[in-house]
């Protein structure tokens, strides 16, 4: 009796799993080129982002606090009834510089590298 499952592979069979094989290689290669470079990429731009919009902000606070402590201390024309007025002052000069900041924001160059 013969058994068919003991039969040798031909080598053109041979080839058809190599390459397949080859062919399964070269597409996880390529997978892992297309979305692991570029979401590298997008995890350093997003950490160096939040970092610098960290210390800007902070740095801005702590301005802010002292404008308002120059403007409390210093000058005496706010005393009395216009003790809200560095408070407004302030105010103002926030959302001054809130508008420069998203002015400063062009969308177009987000997605880009820079050149």
């Amino acid at each position: 009796m013969s058994d068919s499952s003991a039969r040798p592979v031909s080598p053109s069979a041979r080839g058809e799993s190599a390459s397949v094989g080859d062919l399964v290689d070269l597409l996880k290669d390529y997978a892992k080129q297309e979305t692991l470079g570029p979401l590298r990429g997008a995890g350093r731009w997003l950490t160096m982002g939040a970092g610098g919009a960290i210390c800007l902000g902070l740095g801005l606070i702590v301005f802010l606090l002292g404008v308002l402590r120059v403007l409390q201390t210093e000058l005496h024309a706010f005393d009395g009834a216009w003790s809200w007025a560095p408070y407004l002052i302030v105010f103002i000069l926030c959302l001054g510089l809130s508008f420069v900041s998203w002015s400063r924001v062009k969308k177009a160059t987000l997605g880009k590298e820079p050149t």
